[in-house]
C-alpha cells in the first residue's frame, strides 16, 4: 500500500480511489408473479381455500392469483388442429406464460390427480419448445384423504417431468383432517399447516430468484 508523509513526519496511508460505476449495484428484484391451479371444480374446495390461504402467507413482493379450470373444453387433438384454441384455453395459456411460477392445489381421486387438473395440463403442455408451462417453477400441496394426498401429489410430480418444470422437493404439504385445519368459513386455521405453507412459498421464491440471477 502506498503512503506519503503526514503531519509531525507521520506516514499517512494513501486509499486507492474507487470508481463506483465500475460496480455494479445488487439488483432490485420485480415482484415475482405466481398463477394457482386448483385441481376441483367444487365451489367449497378446500384445495382451492389452501390456495387462498397461500395469498395471505406469501412473502413480500409475490402475488398469488388463482385460475379457473371449469371453462376449458376437454383436449381433442381432431379440434385443436381444426379449429386451434379455444377462448377459455388461449387465457388459460396466456395467464401461465406470464406467471413466473405455478402453485398447484391437487385433490386426490383414485390415487392421482383430478380428471380436471390433467386436461389443463394437456392443454398447457401443448407446443413443444413454445409451450407456456416448459420450465417453469412449480410449487404443490393439497388436501384430501387419509395420506393428504401424497399419491396425487407424487403422480402430478411425474406429469410435471414432461415439460422440466422445476418443481419444490421440500416442503411438501399434505393435509388431512378438515375439521381440524379449516374453520366454517374455510378458512386454513391450522398453525402447522400455515407454516408449511410459508415455508413452501420461501422455497418457490428461491427457485425464482435463482433463475433471475442465472439468466442476467
Amino acid at each position: 500500500m502506498p503512503y506519503q508523509g503526514g503531519a509531525g513526519g507521520k506516514e499517512t496511508a494513501v486509499l486507492p480511489v474507487v470508481d463506483a460505476s465500475q460496480h455494479e449495484s445488487t439488483p432490485i428484484m420485480e415482484p415475482i408473479s405466481v398463477l394457482g391451479i386448483s385441481g376441483s371444480l367444487r365451489r367449497e374446495s378446500r384445495n382451492t381455500a389452501l390456495l387462498r390461504a397461500a395469498q395471505d402467507l406469501a412473502p413480500d413482493g409475490m402475488k398469488i392469483g388463482i385460475a379457473t379450470l371449469n371453462d376449458l373444453p376437454m383436449y381433442n387433438w381432431d379440434d385443436e388442429q381444426e379449429h386451434g384454441h379455444p377462448d377459455s384455453v388461449v387465457a388459460f395459456r396466456s395467464a401461465i406464460a406470464d406467471a413466473d411460477a405455478l402453485l398447484i392445489a391437487t385433490p386426490e381421486y383414485n390415487y392421482s390427480v383430478t380428471g380436471a387438473l390433467k386436461n389443463a395440463l394437456d392443454w398447457a403442455s401443448r407446443g413443444g419448445p413454445d409451450a407456456p408451462i416448459n420450465d417453469k417453477p412449480a410449487a404443490i400441496l393439497g388436501f384430501g384423504g387419509r395420506l393428504g394426498t401424497s399419491r396425487s401429489q407424487e403422480h402430478l410430480r411425474l406429469i410435471l417431468r414432461h415439460n422440466n418444470l422445476q418443481v419444490v422437493t421440500s416442503p411438501e404439504v399434505l393435509i388431512t383432517m378438515a375439521d381440524q385445519k379449516f374453520d366454517d368459513d374455510l378458512n386454513l386455521v391450522h398453525d402447522r399447516s400455515r407454516d408449511q405453507i410459508r415455508r413452501l412459498l420461501l422455497a418457490l421464491e428461491e427457485i425464482v430468484r435463482r433463475d433471475r440471477v442465472a439468466s442476467q
